[in-house]
């Protein structure tokens, strides 16, 4: 009952705040737009705004390591394990710049969705061919703007924390762009928020790797089959080594 309380006091929060921060970004939007082309201070702002929503819940523990590792004034195409609709909300704790491709359905969401609009973030609708034709074309473009563009390759939230198998999408665009893959690994968001539940799951573990950055000249002569699976490897390998340390913590 407990966990159940503080979930629907999570979501009436979530609620209620969206609809303030969305006149504030409206205004970001409005009054930075002549200057900022690229959005990046409605970027920051959006960081904090979906940041915050972490932030008010003590039981989710956030650690961050290799931040540093992110180049402001470098293009990547980034790309990250997905296991929880947390995902995103934990990746916006990094604060940098980039446009990340969601599901259409969520641009529909009041406020929040609104917000991505504004924000130029990449529609998809899964299992729609010209759509996913239409998402590489404007990912594609926004890349050539020079906005880092977030991808998460497994396509849809992990059921069990395990690294499914990556799509080729994101991989093809670093590929035709020639940009660096920043690969990021996330721990924890599995059983903060499993798959299928909006309820509140006690104090958690959380975890965002930032890991070395993929030259393009690291894989230009690779498939992109070949180049996603790499990728996956690397990811899969940090993800169990992340794990492994979180047990020996807990059993000192």
């Amino acid at each position: 009952m407990k966990n159940r309380l503080i979930a629907v006091l999570w979501f009436t929060f979530v609620g209620v705040t969206s609809a303030v921060f969305f006149i504030v970004a409206l205004a970001t939007w409005i009054l930075t737009r002549p200057f900022d082309p690229k959005l990046k201070i409605l970027q920051q702002f959006t960081c904090f705004w979906a940041a915050l929503y972490t932030w008010i819940i003590p039981a989710w523990k956030i650690k961050i390591k290799g931040r540093e590792k992110i180049q402001r004034n470098k293009t990547y195409v980034v790309v990250s394990n997905h296991q929880s609709m947390l995902d995103i909300l934990v990746l916006f704790n990094l604060f940098f710049h980039f446009k990340f491709v969601s599901k259409i359905e969520i641009f529909k969401v009041p406020f929040i969705g609104w917000n991505m609009y504004l924000n130029k973030y990449i529609r998809l609708r899964r299992g729609d061919r010209k759509s996913v034709e239409k998402m590489l074309k404007d990912a594609e473009k926004s890349l050539a703007e020079g906005n880092s563009l977030l991808i998460f390759p497994e396509g849809s939230r992990s059921p069990d924390g395990k690294v499914r198998p990556f799509k080729t999408g994101a991989f093809i665009l670093a590929k035709k762009i020639q940009t660096p893959i920043l690969p990021i690994v996330i721990s924890g968001t599995n059983t903060a928020l499993p798959k299928y539940s909006l309820n509140f799951h006690g104090s958690h573990d959380i975890r965002i790797r930032v890991l070395d950055e993929i030259p393009y000249e690291s894989f230009s002569g690779m498939t992109d089959e070949e180049t996603a699976e790499m990728v996956r490897g690397i990811i899969t390998d940090q993800l169990a080594d992340l794990e492994n340390i979180k047990t020996k913590e807990k059993a000192a």
